[in-house]
């Protein structure tokens, strides 16, 4: 008698299960890298009475983490090289809960510590993540590239909304550290989902890789690339530092208007996370590339020639800042050659880009100060976007994954 073959079982649905259980893990992940730093706006007032602290160390809570996004990346990029993709997030998410605690304790040093530890755990977050979506959702980069870039903007909506209530009930304090809860539920939703992925690679000695391919710090696209995110990071923390102020001497609005009117610029990034990747299957990157640069456009010349249709700018504008971001991770993912070539790209790119977007509130602010206008401040917008279209333009032009010999 012969013996029945097995029926074989389908592979689809687990594969397609664990996509998904990834897909929300990074969805829950993208909450804490914005929210737990925006939070701060919404109470800085009870923050400085209580610290007794004036407005420009009060601004340090906020502006610090950037330049860690900058100067702390290699640091963030060897832990991920370290320990892996999967135990790194990990490990940032325990740091980011720690500093989440550390801020919320009583004095200026802990509040100043804290957030310096947000800063660390948040930049290996940024390093981590678009290199996961390549590596482990190729087949949907784009998408869930998207995705990613609209949940940073509902993690930092969802703080502004929140705090500020959550304080008036229980103290600044305790509204802070509440959003720790948030960092909990990812990082288990996080283990959940990588705890049967396969572990870290080892990546290729230097050595032996010179032999076969160009050293990834030697190809031109890595630092066009990080010089387009520069001139995109320097006009979204440019654009998002100054916007009120501008409603409220350009247009009148009182402060508490100003600041509702400048969210829409945020909230609108939605559709350029959702937008783009539509774009990007449509046509070529580079004509992605330069529709996103031309809407950009709309915040520093709306403004300048026609600030009452505000509202039209801060939308088309909102769509292109968060439209930019995937593009340029986009292109990140689409030009690597390996996963641990894309983590050095993400970590160049953003170390690099984020380095000068700390400068571009104090830039803007020195720009509007000796001029005692906005139109300059503004013009310097349309120079950081013009340095986006060209470089961009110039790194959607290389071949995806592409390898030469090298030389000798």
């Amino acid at each position: 008698m012969t013996a029945a073959r097995p029926t074989p079982q389908p592979t689809t649905g687990p594969r397609t299960a664990s996509a998904a259980l990834l897909v929300t893990a990074i969805l829950l992940l993208a909450l804490n890298l914005r929210g737990p730093l925006v939070a701060v706006s919404a109470v800085v007032d009870p923050i400085r009475a209580d610290l007794g602290i004036d407005a420009a160390t009060a601004g340090l809570l906020t502006s610090l983490p950037v330049l860690c996004f900058g100067l702390a990346t290699p640091l963030a990029s060897a832990l991920l090289a370290r320990a892996g993709l999967f135990r790194g997030v990990l490990i940032s998410l325990g740091v980011l809960l720690a500093g989440i605690v550390v801020r919320s304790l009583d004095g200026l040093p802990a509040a100043i510590a804290g957030t310096l530890l947000l800063g660390f755990a948040i930049t290996a977050g940024n390093v981590a993540v678009p290199v996961v979506i390549g590596r482990d959702l190729a087949r949907h980069s784009g998408a869930v590239l998207g995705a990613y870039t609209a949940a940073l903007n509902v993690g930092s909506m969802l703080t502004l909304s929140l705090t500020a209530p959550i304080a008036g009930a229980t103290g600044w304090r305790v509204a802070l550290a509440s959003w720790g809860a948030l960092v909990v539920v990812s990082a288990v939703v996080w283990w959940w989902a990588t705890r049967r992925r396969p572990g870290p690679r080892p990546e290729p000695a230097p050595a032996a890789e010179a032999g076969t391919r160009v050293a990834w710090w030697r190809r031109p696209v890595a630092w066009v690339l990080t010089i387009a995110f520069a001139g995109q990071a320097f006009s979204y923390y440019g654009v998002t530092a100054w916007l009120p102020e501008l409603f409220a001497d350009e247009l009148g609005m009182p402060a508490v208007t100003a600041g509702a009117a400048a969210s829409v610029f945020q909230i609108a990034a939605l559709g350029g996370a959702f937008g783009v990747p539509v774009l990007l299957r449509c046509t070529s990157a580079r004509a992605t590339v330069f529709v996103v640069c031309a809407a950009w456009t709309a915040i520093p010349l709306g403004l300048l020639l026609a600030p009452a249709a505000w509202t039209a700018w801060c939308i088309v504008g909102g769509f292109a800042q968060g439209g930019g971001l995937v593009v340029i991770f986009s292109l990140v993912v689409r030009v690597a050659r390996d996963a641990a070539e894309s983590r050095q790209f993400s970590a160049l790119v953003q170390g690099g880009g984020y380095t000068v977007a700390a400068t571009a509130p104090p830039v803007l602010g020195a720009v509007h100060a000796a001029t005692g206008g906005w139109t300059a401040p503004l013009l310097v917008v349309l120079a950081a976007i013009g340095v986006l279209a060209v470089a961009g333009g110039v790194a959607a032009g290389a071949r995806a994954g592409a390898t030469r010999p090298a030389a000798g």
